[in-house]
């Protein structure tokens, strides 16, 4: 009876093992590596045309539409948080987000805490004046209140100038290119000096209100940061965007934006 019962024991045993979980590990890991990755993206919400929100409170925007796409190649689920821009390495290294994609401008400061793609677009930082202004180059910026955005490329442009930033009166900083026009329109400040894309977005949304000038703070180059251990998504968004520069997807989506393909 003894010998019956140790046979039986043994074959459920084995149908056990049999039906229990598998200890392959190579289709596990596949089944987990189809599964899509969620990216959570950190944006100034407030940065036209590059992301923004319409009159539905709805993102939209270049970089909106350019992430959305490369996402979607990736097989990756994508989500949007606004975020304080002049915090956005922490936010970035604190892992409330994944990426920071919203004209982030590549510098050699930032390389010390963001790992860049390779550059997709081009950028100057532009000084945009009221149209009646008698403002028509930097050395009239003296004795000035000039305005940008917190936190932004276009601060450090400024201060590489050293002479002309000294001349100034004042350099006050908003959280958004957007207020700070607000505050040129009302006499508030004297000049503005941000991103070439966003400048000239808004000032032709405003037409016979601002002008630009011919000078500017240097030129750059926008790319998508990432954490600096995050090599690996890093390859992935660059072999993406240079797959859609190819296809000439990102040149259409420029071309919705910009009315022409505007992209590096």
């Amino acid at each position: 009876m003894k010998k019956l019962t140790g046979i039986l024991l043994a074959s459920a045993a084995v149908l056990l093992t049999a039906c229990g979980p598998s200890n392959d590990t190579s289709s596990t890991e596949t089944a987990a590596s189809a599964q899509p990755r969620k990216v959570v993206v950190g944006l100034d919400d407030n940065f036209p045309p590059m992301g923004f929100r319409d009159e539905k409170n709805e993102l939209v925007g270049f970089d909106i539409d350019l992430a959305r796409e490369a996402t979607k190649r990736l097989g990756m689920e994508v989500e949007f948080k606004a975020i304080d821009w002049s915090a956005k390495e922490a936010e970035l290294n604190g892992k409330r987000v994944d990426v920071l994609w919203n004209g982030l401008t590549i510098t050699e400061e930032r390389k010390k805490n963001i790992n860049f793609t390779k550059p997709y677009m081009a950028n100057h930082q532009i000084i945009v004046v009221a149209a009646n202004s008698p403002i028509q180059a930097k050395a009239d910026l003296s004795g000035k209140v000039v305005g940008a955005q917190e936190g932004s490329s276009a601060v450090d442009a400024i201060k590489k100038e050293a002479e002309v930033f000294e001349s100034f009166k004042e350099l006050k900083t908003f959280g958004d290119n957007v207020t700070a026009l607000l505050d040129l329109s009302a006499g508030r400040l004297d000049a503005v000096v941000l991103d070439e894309v966003v400048g000239r977005y808004l000032a032709e949304k405003r037409e016979g209100e601002y002008r630009v000038l011919d000078d500017n703070f240097g030129t750059e180059d926008y790319g998508v940061g990432v954490r600096l251990d995050d090599d690996e998504l890093r390859a992935q968004l660059d072999k993406t965007l240079d797959e859609m520069k190819q296809d000439g997807s990102a040149a259409r989506i420029a071309t919705k934006w910009f009315g022409a393909d505007i992209t590096k």
